[in-house]
């Protein structure tokens, strides 16, 4: 499938971005690897689950500050994103899922061979799949717009001018605790988006995602 300059350009700041938020924010859960639920959330405090990371008293300084940069680049890498999706009608042709997709056969179908990890064929490796297709939109406009939310919720200046933010989580900490919640699904996006790419032709792929060259069906003669 033959991708566009400014889907790339976005597709690789994100990937980026993303190995940045992953990083720092490890960092930050090592600092204090417990989660809780309502407004506060202390040592000695019950909690909701404790995270199996070894406890590290104090704050991660350069954690926070790269957790807030490489979240600021995806923001505006995928608003980006999003306004050139809606404007070349990018959504409505190439990931919008037809009815005829949304029958209960077909999706069947497609989720029992993802779940098995068949390589595509060549004839499916020129459009997204159904499944392809509901996780694209699902993390384009429910996941990555909750961790934004949660993420501004979890700020007290954001919250002070904004108190709706974190009321509508019910406090600060169930805010963190429903970011962490959605970074965990970002990551295994990520992972099953890595092996499918893999099972269809890494180097392959990532070139095209490069290039924009589509997809040689030679490969998977």
């Amino acid at each position: 499938m033959r991708h566009s300059v400014l889907v790339r350009i976005t597709h690789w700041i994100t990937t980026l971005s993303v190995c940045g938020l992953l990083v720092s924010g490890i960092a930050i859960l090592i600092a204090h690897p417990r989660l809780y639920w309502g407004e506060t959330g202390f040592i000695g405090a019950p909690s909701l689950f404790d995270l199996p990371i070894p406890l590290t008293l104090g704050h991660s300084g350069w954690g926070r500050y790269l957790h807030f940069l490489s979240a600021w680049v995806c923001v505006l890498t995928g608003l980006l994103y999003v306004l050139s999706g809606l404007v070349t009608e990018h959504f409505r042709h190439d990931v919008l899922p037809s009815k005829a997709d949304l029958a209960w056969r077909s999706l069947s179908r497609s989720l029992r061979r993802h779940l098995r990890l068949e390589r595509p064929t060549a004839d499916e490796s020129l459009t997204y799949n159904v499944v392809q297709r509901l996780a694209y939109l699902s993390v384009v406009f429910v996941l990555f717009p909750l961790m934004i939310v949660t993420g501004l919720a979890m700020s007290p200046a954001v919250t002070s001018v904004i108190p709706i933010l974190v009321e509508v989580f019910g406090g600060h900490q169930s805010a963190r605790t429903v970011h962490f919640l959605a970074a965990v699904a970002l990551v295994l996006f990520v992972l099953v988006h890595i092996t499918m790419v893999s099972l269809g032709g890494f180097t392959t792929r990532v070139r095209t995602m490069i290039t924009g060259g589509g997809v040689a069906t030679e490969e998977h003669v």
